[in-house]
């Protein structure tokens, strides 16, 4: 009997904590309006045969305000900006000197973008994602993200949070890379400069618009 009791005790602890990865999403979703962080990707390519997987390290800050705006500023090993300005998505590479500009509409649906700044509700994700609860790892309690469109290069998200804090992105692509983002120092609701979200090609810049 006190087997039996354990054993649903523990149970129900578990589903408690899935729980709360999707209330901690719902959380995050309806009141962190704006934010900012620093942030370390690991990006990881398959292995090939005969050879180990290889990773490379990237590190810099994010900045978001809901809805649709955001900004990546990667600062190491090389430096590049992504900017969502509301309707562009802007990519400068610094050292090439490039600026790619891409639709926001047509782009930024099903990404991981869309989970953590983007979307004004969970609504709004549910549309382009599916939803589950993922059981709890490293601390961190866990949803499961998977793009509705089979279509598309992005095959599931994983979206970690400590408390009601945003800690993690683990994202795998249909090529099978994954890409792990950590985000420290996260800063909710914080007032942002009214030009973070602005971006304006660079003199001399080779624009490419798709």
């Amino acid at each position: 009997m006190k087997t039996w009791i354990a054993s649903v005790s523990t149970a129900l602890c578990a589903l408690s904590a899935q729980a709360a990865g999707l209330e901690s999403l719902e959380n995050f979703v309806r009141s962190a309006h704006s934010g900012s962080a620093d942030f370390t990707q690991v990006v990881t390519a398959p292995a090939r045969e005969g050879q180990q997987a290889r990773s490379k390290t990237s590190s810099g800050t994010f900045e978001f305000q809901r809805p649709n705006r955001f900004r990546f500023h990667y600062q190491k090993p090389f430096e590049q900006v992504i900017v969502a300005d509301g309707q562009t998505l802007w990519l400068h590479d610094l050292d090439l000197n490039q600026v790619t500009a891409r639709s926001q509409s047509q782009v930024l649906g099903a990404t991981p973008a869309a989970l953590v700044a983007a979307a004004p509700d969970l609504a709004a994700l549910r549309k382009d994602f599916e939803l589950q609860e993922a059981p709890q790892r490293d601390g961190l309690q866990w949803v499961q993200a998977t793009p509705r469109a089979r279509d598309g290069q992005l095959r599931s998200v994983l979206v970690g949070f400590r408390g009601k804090e945003l800690a993690a992105l683990e994202i795998l692509d249909s090529f099978g890379q994954r890409s792990v983002m950590t985000f420290t120092g996260m800063q909710p609701n914080v007032p942002l400069p009214a030009g973070t979200f602005q971006f304006k090609p660079p003199a001399g810049a080779d624009v490419l618009r798709q």
